[in-house]
């Protein structure tokens, strides 16, 4: 079997990031930094704060759209709606164990609720004045299983 070099790190980076991501993971555990690609590494990193804080917002929202949708339509309520409720607090509370999360959820609160409204009125067909302009959860309330 022919032996084929590995491309430089820059390169493998833009080509395949799981390889990638496998030979960083490969010279950071036998302390060779100097080899690694560290001007990607730096932007890999922030790409993932970056996504964790807009999973913590994604999240924030659907579950808040199914509560105002579960408050405000009792007829329509089915158990697709309570496991979504269900699944999103479980996620979130998974996800707001790291403080910087937790403190990024609580100041990104009150927007993510102005756009669940928005969401609610768009998938109940309820016009927006139906939903409370205030946010009636704290944080901690959201992520509890009670309602």
């Amino acid at each position: 079997m022919p032996i084929t070099e590995s491309p430089p790190l820059a390169v493998l980076y833009e080509q395949d990031e799981t390889a990638w991501l496998e030979a960083m993971a490969s010279l950071a555990a036998d302390g060779r930094h100097a080899e690694m690609d560290f001007v990607n590494l730096s932007e890999f990193l922030a790409d993932m704060a970056k996504r964790d804080r807009r999973e913590v917002s994604s999240r924030l929202v659907t579950l808040l759209t199914h509560l105002l949708k579960w408050q405000h339509q009792p007829e329509r309520r089915s158990g697709s709606w309570e496991k979504t409720v269900l699944e999103q607090r479980r996620e979130l509370r998974e996800l707001l164990e790291s403080g910087t999360l937790y403190n990024h959820a609580l100041a990104i609160l009150a927007k993510s609720y102005a756009d669940a409204r928005k969401e609610a009125a768009a998938e109940t067909g309820l016009p927006l004045g139906t939903f409370p302009t205030e946010c009636a959860w704290d944080l901690d309330g959201l992520l509890t299983d009670e309602e």
